[in-house]
Protein backbone atom coordinates (compact mmCIF):
# COMPACT_ATOMS: atom_id res chain seq x y z
CA UNK A 1 0.00 0.00 0.00
CA UNK A 2 1.49 3.69 -0.81
CA UNK A 3 2.09 5.26 2.23
CA UNK A 4 1.41 9.34 2.78
CA UNK A 5 3.00 9.60 6.33
CA UNK A 6 5.31 12.09 7.00
CA UNK A 7 5.47 16.45 7.75
CA UNK A 8 7.62 18.51 6.49
CA UNK A 9 7.79 21.79 4.66
CA UNK A 10 8.57 22.86 1.08
CA UNK A 11 10.92 25.63 1.08
CA UNK A 12 10.30 28.35 -1.93
CA UNK A 13 12.99 27.94 -5.20
CA UNK A 14 14.82 31.19 -5.40
CA UNK A 15 14.41 31.36 -9.15
CA UNK A 16 10.93 30.60 -10.65
CA UNK A 17 10.12 28.10 -13.18
CA UNK A 18 7.91 28.20 -16.26
CA UNK A 19 5.85 25.08 -16.04
CA UNK A 20 3.84 23.43 -13.39
CA UNK A 21 3.42 20.46 -14.12
CA UNK A 22 0.46 19.40 -11.76
CA UNK A 23 0.85 15.49 -12.74
CA UNK A 24 1.18 12.72 -10.81
CA UNK A 25 4.70 11.67 -10.77
CA UNK A 26 6.69 8.20 -9.62
CA UNK A 27 9.79 7.95 -9.09
CA UNK A 28 11.07 4.76 -9.70
CA UNK A 29 14.42 4.27 -7.68
CA UNK A 30 15.57 6.96 -5.31
CA UNK A 31 19.30 6.72 -5.74
CA UNK A 32 21.07 9.57 -5.44
CA UNK A 33 20.01 11.00 -8.75
CA UNK A 34 16.28 9.57 -8.36
CA UNK A 35 16.37 11.42 -5.06
CA UNK A 36 17.60 14.62 -7.06
CA UNK A 37 14.88 15.14 -9.00
CA UNK A 38 12.08 14.07 -6.52
CA UNK A 39 13.22 16.97 -4.09
CA UNK A 40 14.21 19.39 -7.35
CA UNK A 41 10.35 18.50 -8.43
CA UNK A 42 9.07 19.27 -4.94
CA UNK A 43 10.51 22.52 -4.06
CA UNK A 44 9.87 23.67 -7.56
CA UNK A 45 6.27 23.07 -6.69
CA UNK A 46 6.07 21.45 -9.75
CA UNK A 47 3.30 19.85 -8.70
CA UNK A 48 2.12 19.28 -5.27
CA UNK A 49 4.24 16.83 -2.47
CA UNK A 50 1.49 14.43 -2.28
CA UNK A 51 1.04 13.73 -5.98
CA UNK A 52 4.42 12.39 -5.83
CA UNK A 53 5.24 8.41 -5.36
CA UNK A 54 8.49 7.24 -4.51
CA UNK A 55 9.48 3.45 -5.06
CA UNK A 56 12.50 1.75 -3.89
CA UNK A 57 13.12 -1.30 -2.10
CA UNK A 58 14.75 0.76 0.38
CA UNK A 59 12.30 1.14 3.09
CA UNK A 60 14.52 3.44 5.34
CA UNK A 61 14.88 6.05 2.53
CA UNK A 62 11.38 5.59 1.64
CA UNK A 63 10.80 6.88 5.12
CA UNK A 64 13.23 9.49 5.49
CA UNK A 65 11.34 10.76 2.04
CA UNK A 66 7.80 11.14 3.28
CA UNK A 67 9.34 11.70 6.57
CA UNK A 68 10.63 14.91 5.23
CA UNK A 69 9.34 16.26 2.27
CA UNK A 70 5.49 14.70 2.63
CA UNK A 71 5.79 12.39 -0.44
CA UNK A 72 4.08 9.37 -0.73
CA UNK A 73 6.07 5.93 -1.14
CA UNK A 74 5.45 2.09 -1.74
CA UNK A 75 7.85 -0.44 -2.44
CA UNK A 76 5.62 -2.28 -5.16
CA UNK A 77 6.78 -0.72 -8.72
CA UNK A 78 2.77 -1.78 -10.16
CA UNK A 79 1.27 -0.15 -7.37
CA UNK A 80 3.37 3.06 -7.88
CA UNK A 81 3.10 3.04 -11.69
CA UNK A 82 -0.70 2.59 -11.66
CA UNK A 83 -1.43 5.49 -9.39
CA UNK A 84 0.88 7.75 -11.92
CA UNK A 85 1.03 9.41 -15.05
CA UNK A 86 4.32 10.38 -14.92
CA UNK A 87 6.93 7.91 -14.46
CA UNK A 88 10.64 8.66 -13.84
CA UNK A 89 12.75 5.33 -14.40
CA UNK A 90 16.10 5.84 -12.24
CA UNK A 91 17.09 2.25 -11.88
CA UNK A 92 20.56 0.82 -12.56
CA UNK A 93 21.02 -0.43 -16.25
CA UNK A 94 21.31 -4.08 -15.27
CA UNK A 95 17.81 -4.01 -12.89
CA UNK A 96 15.81 -2.64 -16.09
CA UNK A 97 14.70 -5.66 -17.43
CA UNK A 98 13.31 -7.78 -14.50
CA UNK A 99 11.80 -3.80 -13.76
CA UNK A 100 10.21 -3.39 -16.78
CA UNK A 101 8.66 -6.76 -16.56
CA UNK A 102 7.02 -5.71 -13.61
CA UNK A 103 5.41 -2.33 -14.85
CA UNK A 104 4.32 -3.29 -18.09
CA UNK A 105 1.07 -4.74 -17.30
CA UNK A 106 0.06 -1.37 -15.42
CA UNK A 107 1.13 0.71 -18.26
CA UNK A 108 -1.29 3.01 -20.11
CA UNK A 109 -1.35 4.90 -22.86
CA UNK A 110 -1.21 8.01 -21.33
CA UNK A 111 1.37 7.35 -18.80
CA UNK A 112 5.10 9.38 -19.65
CA UNK A 113 7.94 7.40 -19.23
CA UNK A 114 11.34 9.40 -18.28
CA UNK A 115 13.89 7.25 -18.41
CA UNK A 116 17.87 8.17 -17.07
CA UNK A 117 19.26 4.90 -17.35
CA UNK A 118 22.44 5.18 -19.28
CA UNK A 119 22.41 2.94 -22.49
CA UNK A 120 19.11 1.66 -22.85
CA UNK A 121 17.22 2.91 -26.13
CA UNK A 122 13.68 3.66 -26.23
CA UNK A 123 13.12 1.62 -29.05
CA UNK A 124 14.26 -0.87 -26.76
CA UNK A 125 11.96 0.60 -23.56
CA UNK A 126 9.11 0.68 -26.17
CA UNK A 127 9.78 -3.08 -27.28
CA UNK A 128 9.94 -4.65 -23.59
CA UNK A 129 7.13 -2.59 -22.56
CA UNK A 130 4.73 -3.49 -26.09
CA UNK A 131 2.99 -0.20 -25.57
CA UNK A 132 2.68 3.45 -27.79
CA UNK A 133 3.21 5.53 -24.92
CA UNK A 134 5.11 8.41 -24.80
CA UNK A 135 9.07 7.71 -23.81
CA UNK A 136 11.63 10.15 -23.60
CA UNK A 137 15.39 9.60 -22.97
CA UNK A 138 17.74 11.79 -20.53
CA UNK A 139 21.26 11.77 -19.87
CA UNK A 140 21.61 14.21 -16.51
CA UNK A 141 24.68 14.30 -13.99
CA UNK A 142 25.37 14.40 -10.94
CA UNK A 143 25.76 18.25 -10.44
CA UNK A 144 21.67 17.86 -10.05
CA UNK A 145 21.87 16.82 -6.82
CA UNK A 146 22.83 20.77 -6.21
CA UNK A 147 20.78 22.10 -8.55
CA UNK A 148 23.15 22.62 -10.78
CA UNK A 149 22.80 19.56 -13.09
CA UNK A 150 23.28 19.69 -17.09
CA UNK A 151 20.84 17.64 -18.32
CA UNK A 152 20.07 16.56 -22.43
CA UNK A 153 16.71 15.10 -23.19
CA UNK A 154 15.67 13.01 -26.71
CA UNK A 155 11.99 12.70 -27.33
CA UNK A 156 10.51 9.17 -28.72
CA UNK A 157 8.23 9.33 -31.74
CA UNK A 158 4.94 9.23 -29.24
CA UNK A 159 5.64 12.26 -27.33
CA UNK A 160 3.12 14.74 -27.11
CA UNK A 161 4.22 18.92 -26.91
CA UNK A 162 2.50 18.83 -23.42
CA UNK A 163 4.72 15.64 -22.51
CA UNK A 164 7.96 17.81 -23.86
CA UNK A 165 6.90 20.64 -21.53
CA UNK A 166 6.71 18.32 -18.44
CA UNK A 167 10.58 17.10 -19.05
CA UNK A 168 11.90 20.11 -19.67
CA UNK A 169 10.68 21.48 -16.57
CA UNK A 170 11.52 18.13 -14.15
CA UNK A 171 14.96 18.95 -15.59
CA UNK A 172 15.05 22.63 -15.62
CA UNK A 173 13.82 22.53 -11.90
CA UNK A 174 17.88 20.55 -11.17
CA UNK A 175 19.62 22.90 -14.02
CA UNK A 176 19.99 23.55 -17.54
CA UNK A 177 18.26 21.27 -20.26
CA UNK A 178 19.05 20.91 -23.64
CA UNK A 179 17.44 18.92 -26.40
CA UNK A 180 19.53 16.73 -28.75
CA UNK A 181 18.56 13.55 -30.70
CA UNK A 182 19.02 10.08 -29.55
CA UNK A 183 21.82 9.02 -31.12
CA UNK A 184 23.89 12.00 -29.61
CA UNK A 185 23.45 11.01 -25.93
CA UNK A 186 26.28 9.01 -26.02
CA UNK A 187 28.52 11.93 -27.02
CA UNK A 188 26.53 13.98 -24.02
CA UNK A 189 27.33 11.21 -21.47
CA UNK A 190 31.06 11.52 -22.28
CA UNK A 191 30.89 14.98 -22.31
CA UNK A 192 28.45 16.56 -19.38
CA UNK A 193 27.60 12.71 -17.77
CA UNK A 194 31.37 11.83 -16.94
CA UNK A 195 32.53 15.64 -17.22
CA UNK A 196 32.47 16.32 -13.42
CA UNK A 197 35.02 13.60 -13.09
CA UNK A 198 37.03 15.47 -15.25
CA UNK A 199 36.35 19.16 -13.64
CA UNK A 200 37.02 16.95 -9.71
CA UNK A 201 40.58 15.85 -11.23
CA UNK A 202 41.50 19.17 -11.95
CA UNK A 203 40.17 20.72 -8.82
CA UNK A 204 42.37 18.06 -6.79
CA UNK A 205 45.46 19.14 -9.52
CA UNK A 206 44.46 23.35 -8.39
CA UNK A 207 44.62 21.74 -4.51
CA UNK A 208 48.33 19.93 -4.63
CA UNK A 209 49.50 22.60 -6.90
CA UNK A 210 49.04 25.32 -4.24
CA UNK A 211 50.07 22.53 -1.63
CA UNK A 212 53.39 22.58 -3.31
CA UNK A 213 54.02 26.37 -3.65
CA UNK A 214 53.19 26.75 0.22
CA UNK A 215 49.67 27.21 0.83
CA UNK A 216 48.04 25.59 3.62
CA UNK A 217 45.80 22.29 1.80
CA UNK A 218 42.97 24.13 3.39
CA UNK A 219 43.01 27.28 2.01
CA UNK A 220 44.35 25.60 -1.51
CA UNK A 221 41.26 23.77 -1.54
CA UNK A 222 39.19 27.08 -1.27
CA UNK A 223 40.52 28.70 -3.81
CA UNK A 224 40.99 25.90 -6.05
CA UNK A 225 37.16 25.38 -5.65
CA UNK A 226 36.33 29.03 -6.44
CA UNK A 227 38.43 29.78 -8.82
CA UNK A 228 36.41 26.96 -10.65
CA UNK A 229 33.16 27.61 -9.47
CA UNK A 230 33.65 31.17 -10.48
CA UNK A 231 35.32 30.67 -13.90
CA UNK A 232 32.29 28.63 -14.72
CA UNK A 233 29.56 31.12 -13.63
CA UNK A 234 31.40 34.16 -15.82
CA UNK A 235 31.30 31.70 -19.29
CA UNK A 236 27.70 31.38 -18.39
CA UNK A 237 26.58 34.75 -17.26
CA UNK A 238 28.62 36.91 -19.54
CA UNK A 239 27.66 34.29 -23.00
CA UNK A 240 31.59 35.27 -24.32
CA UNK A 241 33.80 32.47 -25.40
CA UNK A 242 35.93 30.89 -22.89
CA UNK A 243 38.85 32.30 -25.26
CA UNK A 244 37.87 35.59 -24.87
CA UNK A 245 37.88 35.61 -20.80
CA UNK A 246 40.77 33.81 -21.25
CA UNK A 247 42.77 36.63 -22.96
CA UNK A 248 41.36 39.33 -20.15
CA UNK A 249 43.39 37.80 -17.72
CA UNK A 250 46.66 36.95 -20.21
CA UNK A 251 49.21 40.08 -19.68
CA UNK A 252 51.87 40.28 -22.06
CA UNK A 253 55.04 38.43 -20.32
CA UNK A 254 52.80 37.67 -16.81
CA UNK A 255 52.42 34.58 -15.01
CA UNK A 256 48.97 33.54 -17.17
CA UNK A 257 50.71 33.41 -20.55
CA UNK A 258 53.78 31.03 -19.41
CA UNK A 259 50.91 28.85 -17.47
CA UNK A 260 49.09 28.68 -20.69
CA UNK A 261 52.30 27.64 -22.23
CA UNK A 262 53.04 24.94 -19.98
CA UNK A 263 49.65 23.54 -20.17
CA UNK A 264 49.78 23.44 -24.09
CA UNK A 265 53.06 22.24 -24.19
CA UNK A 266 51.82 19.05 -22.13
CA UNK A 267 48.49 18.35 -24.15
CA UNK A 268 46.17 19.40 -21.55
CA UNK A 269 43.13 20.39 -24.58
CA UNK A 270 44.29 17.48 -26.48
CA UNK A 271 43.62 14.95 -23.18
CA UNK A 272 40.67 16.78 -22.15
CA UNK A 273 39.15 16.76 -25.95
CA UNK A 274 40.17 12.41 -26.17
CA UNK A 275 38.42 11.67 -22.84
CA UNK A 276 35.51 12.96 -23.61
CA UNK A 277 35.59 10.99 -27.45
CA UNK A 278 37.03 7.85 -25.52
CA UNK A 279 34.43 8.15 -22.71
CA UNK A 280 31.61 8.37 -25.94
CA UNK A 281 33.01 5.53 -27.42
CA UNK A 282 33.06 3.71 -23.91
CA UNK A 283 28.96 4.75 -23.77
CA UNK A 284 28.35 3.37 -27.27
CA UNK A 285 30.42 -0.16 -26.47
CA UNK A 286 27.81 0.23 -23.17
CA UNK A 287 24.74 1.00 -25.16
CA UNK A 288 25.29 -2.11 -27.78
CA UNK A 289 25.43 -4.38 -24.99
CA UNK A 290 22.64 -3.21 -22.58
CA UNK A 291 20.13 -3.53 -25.96
CA UNK A 292 19.51 -7.04 -26.11
CA UNK A 293 17.41 -6.99 -23.21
Amino acid sequence: MISTKGKGTQPDRTEGHDQHINRRVAVLGTGNMGTSLLLGIVKAKLTPAQMIIACDINEEKLRSLAAQWHVRTTTRLREAVEAAEVLLLCVKPVTVPEVLNAIKPAMRKDHLLISIVAGVRIATLQEALGSMIGIIRTMPNIASTVDEGAAAIAFGHNVTTTQKLIAESIFRAVGDVVTVSESQLDAVTGLSGSGPAYIYMVIEALIDGGVKMGLARDIATRLAIQTVLGSAKLVKISGLHPAILRDQVTTPGGTAINAIHELESHGLRSMLINAVATATRRSEELSSMLNHI
